[in-house]
């Protein structure tokens, strides 16, 4: 290793002044970021025009050298996209890389362009920029998923499922109520997503490398230039933080927790042991062994990603932790984690949103399901309350009646007006109308309950939510 490390390597032009010897082969290829960083060379290029207007507002620049600047980056730009773009490790990373292209193309007006400015706000104005564009693209990922939640829970606010506590049948719900619980999950998601957008749209650029510069910058220009909603207050701080990464993947990390949790119950009721649902075949794959598989592919890999959003989520704290002020090389790995996290979003709200119009339940087997374990128990006590019991007196009741069900291997509403006499006097012929699942779900009637009405209604405030 250590001869392998000895090979020098050409010094980088843009900083090798101070330097007595070029950089190692090895360090240069370890500290160089351009094989990930490159995909931030639009906001690099946008950050740069905006640059270049700002110096020329400020006298810094001539019209003419800002002018053949930005026509300059335009033309990198152009050729980035067209995939004409040499990108070069001995470079280091993005900026440079373009900066160094805008030199070759432009001659010695190029090098102008950094006055005024650090790698280190460079990096931070980028960042920032690239992942504002990236969470406008998350939140119409979202806006897709919960349109589609919306759409099959409005298919079927009176079909009836088992609702689960433990993962044993606790209650009948409808299933366009459970599909709202999700509803909500993922609008407290979108809505944290909004939050962090609002914090992350602060400026960093003007903080040069940590203290400001000597210039005389007007940053209220390239803030106004790059559409930031503010400027940051602290140098030392602009180019260190990177708690809006952070936030992001706190963001992303909570949201594939729902998700997962979501994927699990796809796995599960898509089984032979629960059938409550059908996916459709496009994302499921078979076994090659086993001809009569359908495995659940795409919600197992969601279920799956949970891993490495979280991972990046610790990464990413873990990384902060020790730094000083203010900038240090370590937050070159922040972007990787970051950049993952988003990716890893796309693809899963991507497949959430065109898989779940598809989902299919079977109502048969999920009404079948609700008339085992007692479902209606608790609209007996209920009952019985109502009849002037004590509610503890009612569910020792109940519990007895359950028990006598059992025995006699019946449904609750299976038992007879008389056997369930044998408990309480105060059971009467309407005892029926409770203990059906269609009178147990219909009778939780009011605001956030799961009665046909009121999941409607919680679909509409949904979509009203959503307009916000």
């Amino acid at each position: 290793m250590i001869s392998k490390m000895t090979k020098k390597s050409h010094s980088n032009s843009l900083w090798g002044g101070r330097f007595s010897e070029p950089v190692d082969d090895f360090v240069q290829r370890f500290t160089a970021s351009v094989s990930f960083d490159k995909r931030l060379y639009h906001h690099d290029i946008e950050g740069s025009i905006a640059h270049a207007h700002m110096l020329a507002e400020v006298g810094v620049l001539t019209p003419e050298e800002k002018n053949t600047i930005c026509s300059g980056l335009q033309a990198i730009r152009e050729e980035i996209e067209a995939g004409k773009f040499d990108w070069h490790v001995s470079l280091e990373d993005v900026h440079m890389n373009i900066e160094s292209r805008l030199i070759s193309l432009i001659g010695e007006v190029g090098k102008k362009l950094h006055t005024a400015r650090s790698r280190n706000d460079q990096i931070a104005t980028d960042i920032r920029l690239y992942l504002r564009d990236e969470l406008d693209t998350l939140l119409q990922l979202k806006t897709d998923v919960l349109n589609a939640l919306a759409d099959l829970a409005e298919k079927h606010t009176d079909t009836i499922m088992p609702g689960y506590t433990h993962l044993q049948a606790a209650q009948p719900v409808t299933f366009g109520h459970h599909m709202m619980a999700w509803f909500e999950m993922l609008l407290r998601d979108r809505n944290r997503l909004l939050d962090c957008r609002a914090r992350l749209n602060v400026m960093p650029l003007g903080s040069a490398a940590l203290a400001g510069t000597t210039f005389p910058i007007d940053r209220k220009i390239t803030a106004r230039l790059l559409s930031f909603d503010g400027i940051s207050e602290n140098s030392l701080d602009a180019v260190s933080d990177r708690d809006f990464a952070i936030e992001f993947c706190a963001v992303a990390s909570i949201t594939i927790s729902h998700m997962s949790r979501w994927a699990e119950e796809l796995v599960l009721w898509s089984s032979t042991q629960f059938g409550f649902i059908d996916l459709p075949d496009r994302f499921c794959t078979g076994s090659s062994i086993m001809p009569q598989k359908k495995n659940p592919d795409v919600p197992e890999l969601i279920r799956g990603k949970a891993g490495r959003i979280t991972g990046n989520l610790v990464s990413m704290l873990t990384l902060m932790k020790s730094q000083p002020l203010a900038y240090n090389k370590d937050n070159q790995e922040d972007k990787e984690p970051l950049f993952d996290s988003i990716d890893t979003m796309k693809d899963v709200l991507c497949a959430m949103a065109s898989m779940l119009p598809h989902v299919t339940p079977n109502k048969d087997k999920m009404y079948a399901a609700a008339q085992q374990g007692f479902g209606t128990a608790t609209d007996l006590a209920d009952y019985l309350v109502r009849k002037g019991l004590p509610f503890r007196d009612a569910h020792s009741i109940v519990g007895q009646a359950v028990a006598c069900a059992i025995h006699e291997n019946k449904a609750l509403d299976q038992l007879t007006l008389a056997e369930l006499q044998k408990f309480s006097a105060k059971i009467h012929q309407d005892v029926f109308d409770v203990l059906s699942l269609e009178g147990s779900v219909s009778a939780r009637n009011h605001f956030g309950a799961t009665a046909p009405e009121q999941v409607q209604l919680a679909i509409t405030r949904g979509r009203e939510r959503l307009q916000k």
